[in-house]
């Protein structure tokens, strides 16, 4: 199944997917819609970036941070060498950390985050890198 044929229309049809798919500019609205009500009802969030490099990954990071109005997290661990990554960054802690890893698909995901335990956590994504642009 090819990008075209995927309905993307709300978060959870991002759910059954192992990389992001290419959104156009009326699912982007739609989603970032959606997700800004999410977070809103969260006390934080971390943030799972697959990317093919981490330049790309903090990019992503660091354009996240200011559609949300956070505050700029600092990285901690960096991988010593080239290649795909994986990132985590935690608001609440303000680290993130990335290490390389290879087989992973490309995207975001945000999971949210409460302080009740009661509450569950939902990861949302993947959304493609550009997403907060």
């Amino acid at each position: 199944m090819s990008n075209q044929d995927l309905k993307i229309c709300t978060l959870e049809d991002l759910d059954k997917l192992r990389s992001a798919p290419k959104l156009n500019k009326g699912q982007s609205i739609k989603l970032l819609k959606e997700l800004r009500q999410l977070i809103k009802k969260t006390d934080w969030v971390t943030i799972g970036i697959m990317a093919p490099s981490l330049q790309k990954g903090i990019n992503a990071i660091r354009r996240l941070e200011e559609k949300f109005k956070y505050k700029e997290m600092k990285c901690i661990t960096l991988p010593s060498s080239e290649g795909p990554i994986f990132l985590k960054a935690n608001q609440k802690t303000g680290e993130i950390h990335a290490r390389i890893e290879y087989g992973l698909g490309e995207g975001i995901l945000i999971s949210c985050q409460n302080y009740d335990n009661s509450l569950s956590s939902k990861t949302i994504g993947p959304f493609p890198l550009d997403f907060f642009d």
